[in-house]
């Protein structure tokens, strides 16, 4: 872009925004009044779960920053519950800005994916989970929020 800022324009039409309405289901596994946290239907790793902040913005490049402290406080509490649900070895946190990055959401959002050693990640390749397993990987993170 040779040193011009972008103009980024937040489109509420996006998936994620429309999650955040209720215009879509998903398998929620945590809401605050900052953020929410749903299974994402075409999983890269068991439990893998995204954390999106209820407050619009196409990326990290154009977020409020009041919006990332909370964000990522969740982010945090995502993480340490998947671990332990899954009795992961690890876990990986990614956030992707604009599609040379992989962005294809254009809402501000974060993948957090418990990993297993020897495991590797699958590819993001629109492959949907079946609903039933999704749901069985959300009560077992809302249970290891719970304790």
């Amino acid at each position: 872009m040779n040193g011009e800022r972008q103009t980024m324009n937040y489109d509420d039409t996006n998936i994620f925004a429309k999650i955040l309405r209720g215009e879509l289901p998903s398998h929620r596994v945590y809401e605050d009044e900052a953020v929410i946290a749903f299974m994402d239907v075409m999983p890269q790793g068991t439990g893998h779960t995204l954390v999106v902040p209820k407050a619009g913005s196409r990326n990290l490049l154009d977020a409020d920053p009041a919006t990332l402290g909370p964000l990522f406080a969740a982010v945090r509490k995502i993480a340490q519950a998947v671990k332990k649900a899954f009795a992961a070895d690890g876990v990986v946190v990614m956030q992707f800005n604009e599609p040379a990055s992989g962005q294809t959401v254009f809402h501000l959002h974060v993948h957090v994916i418990p990993r297993f050693d020897g495991v590797p990640l699958k590819p993001h390749t629109g492959a949907m989970e079946k609903p039933e397993v999704l749901a069985a990987n959300a009560d077992k993170i809302r249970q290891a929020l719970a304790g």
